[in-house]
């Protein structure tokens, strides 16, 4: 899976910011695909002057909605029995199908913008949103949002960060934990907005 990946790197990150676009659609689609791959070196080359940051985290994010509006229609249009049946193809397992519908019954709606955050959660969540034919404008916003926040801290990681892995590392654990929390803070506002809204009406 390594040597797929350093491929595809190799392969598609000669494209500049197209190379961008389509890594990060593999990434947000079917593909299990670390984004930190394609946009921690993107933010690097753009401290040296060889990018633009704004346009390499423009296309990051357009690249990441496109992977999961992508996955939206396939479960929209396909339904679940299709994707247990031949989810392999996807690299899409029962139990990881389960795991994402069970967070988006648990989280609704915003679970398209928090699971963006997640790790193991973000390349998939667009499918119970897509078997639960979601609002396609609302499913834009939150995926957009989400990835607009993932994309942007990883870009500017590789800006400040540069070729120092090890800071790097340490500051994607803690950014991610950070997430984590505010995820969860986050959906507490969420529902506690819907509830109050709802005794008024």
């Amino acid at each position: 899976m390594q040597e797929l990946i350093s491929f595809l790197v190799r392969s598609i990150g000669g494209l500049g910011y197209w190379g961008i676009l389509i890594l990060m659609f593999i990434e947000s689609s079917f593909f299990p695909f670390p984004s930190e791959v394609v946009m921690i070196p993107a933010g690097y080359l753009a401290s040296k002057g060889q990018m633009n940051i704004y346009l390499a985290v423009f296309f990051g994010i357009g690249g990441s909605y496109l992977g999961a509006l992508f996955n939206y229609f396939l479960a929209r249009k396909y339904g679940r029995d299709f994707l247990i049946k031949h989810g392999k193809f996807f690299f899409i397992t029962p139990k990881k199908l389960e795991k994402l519908e069970s967070f988006f019954e648990k989280h609704g709606h915003i679970s398209t913008f928090n699971g963006r955050l997640i790790p193991g959660i973000r390349q998939c969540i667009s499918l119970p949103a897509g078997f639960a034919k979601m609002n396609i404008i609302v499913f834009s916003i939150y995926t957009i949002l989400g990835a607009g926040i993932w994309v942007s801290v990883l870009a500017l990681l590789g800006f400040f960060l540069g070729a120092n892995k090890e800071l790097i590392k340490e500051y994607l654990h803690k950014i991610t934990l950070i997430s984590l929390i505010s995820i969860a803070v986050i959906t507490l506002l969420y529902y506690g907005f819907y509830r109050r809204r709802n005794k008024n009406f």
